[in-house]
Parts: structure tokens; C-alpha cells; sequence
């Protein structure tokens, strides 16, 4: 049997079981409850086809096929199987592992925002996101000078061709205006 953290290791089955647990939340959780399937059968909520979790994956059956039993072997989904189809649950209680392995670091006390060499990293976050505010508000002032700078620039420009075609019209008046 593989090694827990090298099966959620990867982010396909990792996905897959994300699936499962939508499904299982979807379910509202009541085991007394059977779904109708596509077959006519009972089937548990929860489930879900290999073929629906081909095209909710965008993979290939054999693929997803190898994801699922590699995901059975660790326990944690549970196989139901009705003539040629697949139905799959999700199993959590191989998580429990990662669960203990993940609470010491999780309940640790990092709150003091020092490290070993005494350096406070929460001021110094302050600091830089204080930076990064002024260096936000300073480019927004400075595309609003731009901005108007290139106004003032459009607005001379059209002047300047409005005095120009005026000068030619008056000394060519056979030049109709806006003819093409």
C-alpha cells in the first residue's frame, strides 16, 4: 500500500478526490437515502460514475482508471460495482494521518511573529504593505498627469490641423470638405 502522502501527493487524484467530496457534501450526508441511478438501481448518494468523473476530469478512461485504484488501494474511496459500471465514494478516514501529522504545526504558537533571529516579519509586512499602498497611489497620480498631459496634446493637435484645413479651404475653395 502506498504511502498517504504520496497518493494525495498528486493533483489529479487530488482533484478526483475533491470531486467525491462535493458530491458526498451534495448528498446532504443521509445514508438512508438512496439516489435512482441511470440503471434503475439504488444507489447510495454520494457516488459517482467512472464515466461521469472521465468527463467532469477531461481525461481518458484508462487514466482516471488508474488514479481510481491507486486511490482504492490507499482506502480512501470505496468501489461499488453494478454489472459493467463503477460507482465511487469517498472514504476520509485514511486523511486521519495527514490530520495528526498536520495539527502539531497547525496549534503551534506562530502568533509571536518573531523567527530565530529576532526579527519581527509582521512590522516589517506592515512596512511593505504601507510601500506598496504609496507606490500604488503614486502611479495613479502619475498616469492621472499623463493622462492629462496627453489631452492637452490631443486637443493643441486637433486644433492646430482644424487652423491648417481652414487655411487650405480658404485658398482652395474647389476642395469640397469631406469628400472622399
Amino acid at each position: 500500500m502506498a504511502d498517504i502522502f504520496s497518493v494525495i501527493a498528486d493533483p489529479t487524484r487530488r482533484h478526483v478526490l475533491s470531486l467525491l467530496l462535493e458530491r458526498y457534501v451534495a448528498s446532504d450526508i443521509d445514508d438512508a437515502t438512496a439516489a435512482e441511478g441511470a440503471d434503475g438501481a439504488s444507489a447510495p448518494l454520494g457516488e459517482v460514475s467512472v464515466s461521469e468523473l472521465v468527463a467532469l476530469l477531461e481525461l481518458s478512461q484508462p487514466t482516471v482508471s488508474k488514479h481510481l485504484k491507486v486511490l482504492r488501494d490507499s482506502g480512501l474511496v470505496t468501489v461499488r460495482e453494478v454489472g459493467q459500471h463503477r460507482y465511487y465514494a469517498l472514504d476520509a478516514a485514511p486523511l486521519e494521518e495527514v490530520e495528526d501529522w498536520l495539527i502539531p504545526f497547525l496549534s503551534a504558537d506562530f502568533d509571536e511573529g518573531l523567527d530565530e533571529d529576532g526579527i519581527d516579519f509582521e512590522d516589517e509586512l506592515d512596512e511593505l504593505v504601507s510601500k506598496a499602498e504609496a507606490a500604488v497611489t503614486s502611479a495613479k497620480s502619475s498616469a492621472a498627469k499623463a493622462g492629462e498631459v496627453a489631452g492637452q496634446r490631443a486637443a493643441a493637435a486637433a486644433e492646430r490641423a482644424r487652423a491648417l484645413f481652414g487655411g487650405a479651404a480658404r485658398r482652395f475653395p474647389t476642395i469640397a470638405r469631406g469628400s472622399d
